[in-house]
């Protein structure tokens, strides 16, 4: 027995020292290249080949270089400074070559998507089907035929992989993939892989787990593809800021799970993804220093389903203070970011945390806010964008707006001289301030941020509003008719203009019957313009 180990220890050093003339390094690099070249589908290059010995047989690779589809431009698709092949031992002691590991440290891999979804990795590894059958591919350098490359594993080690979203006329936008680990291992006909790292901005850290890639479709871009992915961040303020706007900003932590499925240039993910402190951050001019405001959300939810520029979640939930909401909501970021929001239900929301603290909003009101209804906009310009459709109920709260408080003292203060003269004084609590109600009901729909409403109904102890017609959420321009009643005094007014300074005329014959004051009415209405 000891004479056998002996032996084979003897032919393995053998080997060793005759490594640099069993390998021949030209021959090699050729096999190297163009085996790689034919599973790619490119030009594969290296700038040198180098064979060792010790501490373990292994080919290094020097300067390797993978080509960029034409139409995506001259820059390579994949550089690599160094790379290690290790060379199996037992089919060198009788001669043959036979590689097991490929090592790749620190590549670096471009991902490149156009305007119109295409992707760079779309034509790796296609087919050529105009090929006359039975004949085989050359390899890269024009010489023998090249082989698929036969290797047991491949490794990527610290690797760096930049996705570039070019868009239909705004900058692109730009990812990076750092720290990149990721094992393949398999046969000619399906892989296994597993793979962890962390995408810059954003400090995502990413871990994928079973992951299974098939190699039988024409194209590798069409390869089945499944796998466990987990995510991970302590705050996605920067990955998320392409798509926030340029006046706010998101941020929070962030957990998933998710599966995936689909192909590789054409994946599926679902699953839960969990945000804690979700915090909507945004500079609002009508506030009082501090004018960068904070929305703060404790924990949002969603079931959610990713599929090319899409994501769906079924349903989104979200928590504020003992409010909360839920929707089925609906992302597109294909020609900016797209939001609808379906089967909303808004259930006790504080609209004080909301109006009055994140938008101080000059129509702000009080009190726990119940909604159902639809919502659409783009992230780009939300305010002019919004649509939409539903139905409202305020419960007990307050006017504390000041232009809601004043348009309210308006209406009354000519409203309560008119009826003067009619002898029909409206009561004093009118101009209480801040203005108490028990509820505010309605309907209205949205389109191009234009809110509509016809029955918009405020109701309190010493009087009951009615409210139809139209507001510009950006441009804060009315057109409303506004009907007070107060006992058996009753005021009608149509108010139209900027919310700022909005202009307050009363409906004649609202108060005096027949228009028996006609003149006094206009004398008093200059005074109100």
């Amino acid at each position: 027995m000891f004479v056998v180990v002996a032996a084979i220890v003897v032919l393995s050093i053998a080997a060793l020292g005759l490594l640099p003339v069993l390998v021949d390094t030209p021959r090699v690099q050729a096999m190297i290249a163009g085996g790689a070249s034919q599973a790619l589908g490119r030009p594969v290059k290296f700038e040198s080949v180098s064979v060792w010995a010790l501490p373990r047989p292994v080919v290094r690779l020097s300067g390797l270089e993978v080509a960029e589809d034409p139409a995506f431009g001259r820059d390579a698709f994949l550089r690599l400074d160094a790379g290690e092949l290790t060379i199996k031992l037992r089919p060198l002691l009788t001669g043959q070559v036979e590689f097991g590991d490929l090592v790749l440290r620190k590549p670096r891999i471009a991902l490149v998507q156009n305007p119109d979804g295409r992707w760079n990795i779309a034509s790796l590894g296609a087919r050529d089907e105009a090929r006359a059958p039975g004949r085989a591919p050359r390899g890269a350098d024009g010489g023998a035929p090249g082989a698929a490359l036969p290797i047991t594993r491949l490794r990527i080690a610290d690797g760096v992989v930049t996705y570039v979203a070019r868009g239909g006329g705004g900058p692109p936008t730009r990812y990076r993939l750092e720290d990149l680990d990721l094992t393949l291992t398999g046969s000619a006909a399906r892989l296994a892989f597993s793979a962890q790292g962390r995408v810059a901005p954003g400090g995502l850290s990413l871990n994928v787990s079973d992951g299974t890639l098939g190699l039988g479709a024409r194209a590798l871009a069409e390869a089945p593809v499944a796998a466990k992915i987990a995510l991970e961040a302590t705050d996605v303020t920067e990955l998320v800021r392409p798509y926030a706007g340029p006046s706010a900003s998101v941020g929070g932590a962030l957990r998933a799970t998710l599966t995936l499925d689909g192909t590789l240039v054409a994946p599926r993910a679902s699953g839960p993804i969990e945000f804690t402190r979700l915090a909507l951050t945004q500079t609002q001019p009508e506030c009082p220093e501090p004018r960068r405001r904070t929305l703060t959300f404790p924990r949002v939810t969603l079931a959610a389903g990713w599929e090319g520029a899409r994501l769906v979640a079924r349903p989104l939930t979200a928590t504020l203070g003992p409010g909360a909401v839920t929707a089925q909501l609906r992302v597109t970021l294909d020609r900016g970011v797209r939001a609808e929001l379906n089967d909303l239900a808004v259930k006790a929301l504080p609209l004080q945390t909301v109006l009055v603290d994140f938008l101080c909003q000059a129509y702000a009101v009080t009190g726990p806010l119940d909604l159902t209804g639809a919502l659409a906009f783009s992230a780009a310009d939300a305010l002019n964008t919004l649509g939409g459709r539903g139905a409202l109920r305020i419960g007990r709260g307050r006017v504390v707006g000041r232009q809601a408080l004043a348009l309210r003292d308006g209406v009354v203060r000519v409203g309560g001289a008119l009826s003067s003269i009619a002898s029909a004084d409206l009561p004093r609590t009118l101009l209480d301030s801040p203005l108490d109600f028990d509820s505010i009901v309605g309907t209205y729909t949205i389109t191009d941020g234009v809110v509509t409403t016809r029955d918009l109904t405020y109701t309190s102890r010493p009087m009951k509003a009615t409210v139809a017609g139209t507001y510009g959420l950006a441009s804060g321009r009315m057109n409303l008719d506004v009907t007070v009643a107060s006992g058996r005094s009753e005021i009608r007014a149509r108010v139209t203009g900027p919310s700022s300074s909005p202009s307050i005329r009363l409906v004649p014959g609202a108060i005096l019957p027949g228009g028996s004051a006609e003149r006094s009415l206009k004398d008093l209405l200059k005074r109100f313009r």
